[in-house]
């Protein structure tokens, strides 16, 4: 079939033919020379678009142990032929200017969002925008820990920061998050939509809520944030309380210096809060228990091969006082390895609802050129042998949550009936 759309009146009849010198003809020898040197620009532009690819993927898979990319199944003739003829549609094609580097981005992380929910690609920026806020506890945003879940995509902010820009802005916990400025929420990854929400200190973002049946917005100002994730007070008759927002690196040194205060003050049992706690950085959680618990295993992993890697507790240092640990639905993967390993070794009573569920664990890998790649690697077992995934620990004492004061009263741990179940559980520990 002819397209006739581009065609002159009169360009394709027969018995019409020009002098080899007339402007018509070197008009058309022009054109040819230009579609010539187009094509061959754009052969050159395609060839450089799959060799950043082949050698990102390269870069990827060497990261991971494995050889020269050509011996997997992934990159054989038909898909490189594929890749080329799609980038040269959309070069071609698309409407409006379409930014290569985001086109190349768009490659890398999809090979990893057909894996599970939490492997993903990140761009050098977003990788160092999730070491600073993840690992080290610092980060500039709203000062709220929000949670996915996994099926519905539906986000929740299950913790506001006392004094923080979101709580000043009228932002509450177990509010729905519909909309980041023009982002919707329940339409990409998590950590996508973190990366929205943070931003340059004195900036803006304006969150569309959903809360109590109503749909609210807020301009909420981000600043520069560092809110400790572990910290501590005494409560009642010596018992002590830490809670843990999350595991970062900066949380271990917190939990030992909460954990020394409260012993000289004369702790004689301790509630550890995990409640809506997401997890964190494996080696944090481990060291932490390691304080807590006497010598023997806390965690171990293995991946598809069987390989087996072991997490031991030493006896450096271990409580030989009652604990309590707390923790609800939105508790998960290091909040549940801690809560998992006191449970099996017996070292405490773990109190509240059935935990979120995630028993894989996560390697991140830094490549050559700033950006990294996060991918699940193993599953993670309790010491008696249990893999959580999917199923949560179910805790000693189900109890979910109840406030005990009245509409007018504000939080306190007298009027939390969790808390209250654990300081009764722990002085009848102590009366034993």
């Amino acid at each position: 079939m002819r397209d006739e759309r581009d065609l002159e009146p009169g360009s394709d009849m027969p018995g019409t033919e020009e002098m080899p010198n007339s402007p018509k003809v070197r008009s058309k020898r022009g054109f040819a020379r230009g579609f010539l040197i187009g094509v061959v620009v754009m052969a050159v532009v395609l060839v450089v678009v799959i060799l950043l690819y082949r050698n990102a993927v390269r870069s990827v898979l060497a990261s991971y142990g494995v050889g020269a990319y050509s011996d997997t199944e992934l990159l054989d003739d038909t898909t490189e032929e594929k890749i080329s003829m799609l980038a040269g549609y959309i070069e071609g094609n698309y409407y409006e200017e379409v930014d290569t580097e985001e086109l190349r981005n768009g490659l890398y992380q999809g090979l990893f969002d057909n894996l599970d929910e939490y492997s993903e690609y990140y761009t050098p920026e977003e990788y160092e925008e999730m070491m600073t806020s993840t690992v080290e506890g610092t980060y500039s945003g709203i000062g709220a820990t929000l949670q996915q879940d996994n099926e519905t995509m539906i986000v929740t902010v299950i913790h506001v920061y006392d004094d923080s820009p979101a709580q000043k802005a009228g932002i509450q916990e177990g509010d729905i998050i519909l909309k980041a400025d023009e982002y919707d929420a329940s339409e990409m990854e998590l950590t996508d939509l973190v990366s929205h929400i943070h931003g340059e200190e004195g900036t803006a973002v304006h969150l569309e809520i959903y809360r109590d049946g109503e749909e609210m917005e807020f301009d909420v100002v981000r600043e520069n944030l560092d809110y400790p994730t572990a910290d501590g007070e005494m409560l009642d008759d010596g018992i002590g309380y830490i809670q843990i927002s999350e595991f970062a690196e900066s949380t271990v040194e917190q939990f030992n210096t909460a954990l020394d205060n409260l012993t000289g003050q004369g702790m004689t049992a301790l509630i550890i809060d995990l409640r809506y706690n997401p997890g964190g950085v494996l080696d944090s959680v481990c060291d932490i228990a390691d304080d807590i618990l006497p010598e023997g295993l806390i965690v171990y992993t293995e991946d598809r091969a069987g390989h087996r890697v072991d997490y031991d507790s030493t006896n450096e240092r271990s409580l030989d006082i009652p604990l309590a640990i707390l923790v609800n639905e939105y508790s998960a993967s290091a909040s549940e390895i801690l809560a998992g390993a006191v449970q099996d070794r017996d070292a405490g009573t773990i109190i509240g609802t059935l935990t979120f569920g995630k028993g894989v664990v996560q390697t991140i890998r830094p490549l050559s050129d700033g950006s990294a790649v996060k991918m699940t690697t193993s599953r993670y077992f309790t010491p008696g042998g249990t893999c959580i995934q999917g199923i949560g620990i179910t805790p000693d004492v189900e109890l979910e949550y109840e406030f005990l004061g009245g509409d007018e009263d504000e939080y306190s741990y007298e009027l939390d009936n969790q808390i209250q179940e654990a300081i009764e559980v722990l002085r009848s520990e102590e009366n034993k």
